[in-house]
């Protein structure tokens, strides 16, 4: 998967935009104006994702392209290798993962008014 495909998966969920509050280098996506992916524009080999706290240390233990992510709360958040052995599957379910952590914080008010629906259970 390239950077391209991950921000077309990232724009095919509701909901999501995409700016470039961190400079050039850097495009975030949204959903409600929170963070639930950002990819290098320039350092193209990887992305970063939210996610369970749990979970990203399973993650961490078991994929070598998955490590605490760089200049981000590395107790939530997990930067990914695109260029490893993860396959694109995998990855966009990293990337729904992500999504569904964001949206599962939102008040109920907003998810409901928007028809964000609470997550779904991911096969990570």
């Amino acid at each position: 998967m390239n950077i391209e495909q991950l921000r077309e998966f990232c724009l095919s969920l509701p909901k999501t935009t995409e700016d470039m509050a961190f400079g050039d280098d850097y495009l975030l996506i949204r959903v409600c104006n929170r963070i639930f992916a950002c990819i290098g524009l320039t350092k193209t080999g990887y992305f970063v994702v939210k996610c369970d706290p749990e979970l990203a240390i399973e993650l961490r233990e078991r994929h070598a392209e998955i490590l605490p992510a760089w200049h981000w709360n590395k107790k939530y958040w997990n930067q990914i290798d695109i260029n490893g052995k993860l396959d694109d599957k995998f990855i966009e379910s990293l990337i729904r993962h992500s999504y569904d952590e964001v949206i599962k914080k939102l008040p109920k008010k907003i998810r409901m008014s928007l028809n964000l629906f609470p997550p779904q259970p991911s096969f990570i």
